[in-house]
């Protein structure tokens, strides 16, 4: 079975003064998810139906100390439900039961020491199981098959594989880790290296917050220390994986994917803009 680890501790500086109060990981996108008619959804939960739809049940979301409103948003209400009607009380139902049939674990990173480290307090839920690594502030919009599954499905067809990176082709590598490929097929990559944000980048892929992992990864988290920005950063950690002789590989966005981004003003912009459009 495989579980999920939803990261949603950043602070959220460059959306200030929305997130001051408001999580930028419940930024809001536009989404037909509940119906024919365009709602408006959290970007969170959007990644959370996404999953839910794949027909996976357990999750663990990383918090940070401030992100009471994620808490809330995913815990059913009863009350402000009986005080709706007719769309909108199924809609809000709807997504009630999704939670009642999942189950939800809550882990805090106190302090923003990176995303290795976020993902390093979720060892204890993942166990022996392997897992799929999203960030809150990021998703994929997919006409066909979404990259959620295409992840499951790689997995499948290499049981030797430690790790299965998402990339998109990119111009600035200073926003992303970037891997150093070697090509298998058309849709697969063996990575033969990974660094967070080069000068000098040995390609042109950029990688996203969408992986897969077995927890080997978290063996590999401990042995790193504090990389760029002073902080434990995941790329390391897959290096680390790399130098121990374990087998990494990506695959990459198909021209029909659209990568919706809320961690910046303009790319806030483009991700509503391209929801409502794909909606």
């Amino acid at each position: 079975m495989i579980k999920v680890v939803l990261t949603a501790a950043g602070k959220g500086t460059r959306l200030l003064p929305y997130t001051k109060e408001m999580p930028k990981e419940m930024m809001p996108i536009f989404s037909k998810i509940h119906g024919n008619q365009r709602v408006v959804i959290p970007l969170l939960q959007y990644i959370f139906e996404q999953f839910h739809s794949a027909k996976i049940r357990d999750y663990c979301f990383v918090v940070g100390r401030d992100k009471r409103a994620i808490k809330d948003h995913f815990t059913p209400h009863q009350s402000y439900l009986n005080e709706l009607s007719g769309n909108n009380k199924k809609m809000m139902s709807d997504f009630y039961k999704k939670l009642e049939n999942c189950h939800l674990m809550w882990v805090n990173q106190n302090k923003p020491l990176g995303f290795g480290d976020a993902v390093k307090r979720a060892e204890k839920f993942v166990g022996d199981e392997n897992f799929i690594l999203h960030a809150g502030d990021i998703s994929i919009l997919s006409r066909f098959k979404h990259p959620i599954l295409r992840l499951i499905d790689t997995a499948k067809k290499n049981p030797d594989v430690s790790a299965i990176l998402v990339c998109k082709k990119i111009k600035d590598a200073k926003k992303y880790g970037v891997p150093q490929i070697k090509k298998k097929s058309s849709s697969v990559y063996l990575v033969e290296g990974v660094e967070e944000k080069p000068i000098r980048p040995k390609s042109n892929l950029g990688i996203l917050a969408l992986y897969y992992f077995k927890p080997e990864i978290f063996d590999s988290l401990k042995k790193i220390k504090r990389g760029k920005n002073n902080e434990f950063q995941l790329t390391d950690g897959i290096q680390q994986l790399i130098n121990d002789r374990k087998k990494v590989l990506a695959i990459p966005l198909t021209k029909d994917d659209i990568e919706l981004d809320v961690g910046m003003v303009e790319s806030f912009r483009d991700a509503q803009m391209s929801s409502y459009k794909r909606a």
